[in-house]
C-alpha cells in the first residue's frame, strides 16, 4: 500500500546474495555504507542466534543512486553478498550442475516449504527454502536504513525493545527518549530494557536449544516525532496503521501487530481513550492508550506498535511429516535455525516501519530534494 516509495528484493539466501531497489527517495540525503551497515549488525545480534550469523558479516556494496554520499533521486541500488555462497556452489548453481544433488522432500510444519511446492509445482523443496528463508530481510534492513536516515534529518525516530521471550513477560512501563532507546535495548543480549527478567529469558531459550526446540516471543516498535496527519481515514488502504500492520505483519513469523495499549478489547471506553487538554498553544492527551494513532492517523503523540512472533519452524528436533514423492510419513527435514529470533525481527520491524512512515511523510508533504522536504515540513502548524 506504499504510494511514493518503491522498493524491491531478490536473491535466495544460500545463494550469491542479496539485491535491493529503492526509489523515490529525494536527492540530498546524506547516506554511507558505514550507517547502513551498523544497522545490518544490529540485525545479527541477539541471544538465540544460528551458526549462519557467525559466517555472515553482512556488509552492504552501495551500487547507484549514490554519489560523494549524496542520493541524486535516482532509484538506489544496494548489494549484500552471503559468505556461506562458497559452501553451497552446487546447491545453488545457477546453471545446471554437473553433479546429482538429492532433493529435498520432507516438508517442515508451520513454514513455506508443503503451500509453496504445491502453488509452484516442484519437486524439490530446496527451491522454496531459499527465497522463503528470514535471511531475505537483511535486504529490507538495508534498504530501511536509508528512509530512517531521512526521518532524523526531520527529529524523527524509530526504536524498539523485546517485551516477552515465551512465558516471560514484561509488563514496566519506561519513560526513555527514543532517541536514546536503542542504545540501551542494544545493549542487552535480547534486546530487553529489565535486567531482572533477562537472565530468565536466556534460560528459556538455553532449555529450547537443549531439546532442539524454538521459542517466540513479543517486541514494541516507537516512533516519535511523527507529525498529526499520517495516514488518512477517507480510504481503507490510506490508514497509517493499516500500512504499518502490513509492513510488520510481512515479517518472517509475526502472527499479530497491535497498536498502543495491549489488550484494548478487555478495558471500558471510559478507561482507554485518551482525554484532549490544550495548553502552550498545543493539544495534549492524557495518556497514549491509542498508540498515537486515531481514524487511521497519526495524531502528535508517539507510534506504538506491538508485534508478537511464533517460535520458528525449523526444529533441530523435527516434527513429522509426509515425504511429498512417497507419501511416507517421516521426520520433516532440518535446516540450520535459530532458537529465538525476536531480538533480530525487533530490528527488522524498525526499518519496515521507517520505509513506511517515510513513504507517508513523502505523501503528505512531497518534494524531490532533501531541501524542498526541509521547507514543507518546517512550515506546516501541527
Amino acid at each position: 500500500m506504499l504510494s511514493k516509495i518503491n522498493f524491491l528484493t531478490a536473491g535466495e539466501s544460500h545463494g550469491k546474495g542479496l539485491l535491493g531497489i529503492i526509489e523515490g527517495v529525494p536527492a540530498g540525503l546524506d547516506i554511507t555504507s558505514q550507517y547502513i551497515n551498523f544497522h545490518l549488525s544490529r540485525r545479527q545480534k541477539g541471544f538465540g542466534r544460528g551458526a549462519r550469523m557467525k559466517i555472515e558479516k553482512d556488509q552492504v556494496e552501495i551500487f547507484s543512486g549514490i554519489r560523494y554520499n549524496l542520493t541524486l533521486g535516482s532509484p538506489i541500488g544496494l548489494i549484500i553478498k552471503n559468505i556461506d555462497y562458497k559452501n553451497w556452489t552446487d546447491i545453488m548453481s545457477v546453471e545446471k550442475p554437473s553433479i546429482k544433488i538429492d532433493e529435498i522432500t520432507l516438508p517442515r510444519p508451520g513454514h513455506a516449504d508443503l503451500a509453496g511446492v504445491m502453488k509452484y509445482q516442484f519437486s524439490d523443496i530446496r527451491n522454496v527454502i531459499e527465497r522463503s528463508s528470514a535471511r531475505e530481510t537483511t535486504m529490507r534492513v538495508a534498504l530501511g536504513s536509508i528512509c530512517r536516515k531521512l526521518l532524523e534529518e526531520l527529529n524523527i525516530h524509530v526504536a524498539s525493545y523485546v517485551t516477552g521471550i515465551h512465558n516471560i513477560q514484561d509488563h514496566e512501563s519506561y519513560n526513555i527518549d527514543v532517541k536514546s532507546l536503542n542504545q540501551k535495548a542494544d545493549g542487552s543480549h535480547l534486546r530487553v530494557l529489565n535486567s531482572d527478567i533477562e537472565l530468565k529469558m536466556i534460560n528459556i531459550i538455553k532449555d529450547a536449544q537443549k531439546n532442539g526446540d524454538t521459542v517466540g516471543g513479543k517486541f514494541q516498535v516507537i516512533i516519535s516525532g511523527a507529525p498529526y496527519g499520517l495516514g488518512s481515514y477517507t480510504s481503507w488502504n490510506r490508514k497509517i496503521n493499516a500500512k504499518l500492520a502490513e509492513s510488520i505483519s510481512s515479517i518472517n513469523a509475526i502472527k499479530s501487530v497491535s497498536f498502543g495499549k495491549d489488550s484494548t478489547s478487555s478495558s471500558f471506553g471510559s478507561e482507554l481513550h485518551d482525554e484532549i487538554e490544550y495548553s502552550n498553544n498545543q493539544y495534549k492527551r492524557t495518556n497514549n492508550n491509542s498508540g498515537g494513532i486515531e481514524g487511521g492517523m497519526s495524531n502528535g503523540q508517539d507510534i506504538l506498535i506491538n508485534a508478537e512472533m511464533k517460535p520458528l519452524s525449523t526444529l533441530t528436533k523435527p516434527l513429522k511429516s509426509i515425504d511429498i514423492k512417497t507419501k511416507q510419513t517421516k521426520l520433516a527435514h532440518k535446516e540450520r535455525t535459530d532458537s529465538c529470533a525476536v531480538p533480530a525481527a525487533s530490528i527488522i520491524a524498525e526499518n519496515m516501519a521507517c520505509i513506511t512512515l517515510l513513504d507517508a511523510i513523502l505523501e503528505k508533504f512531497g518534494g524531490d530534494s532533501m531541501k524542498d522536504l526541509k521547507t514543507h515540513f518546517k512550515s506546516a502548524k501541527f
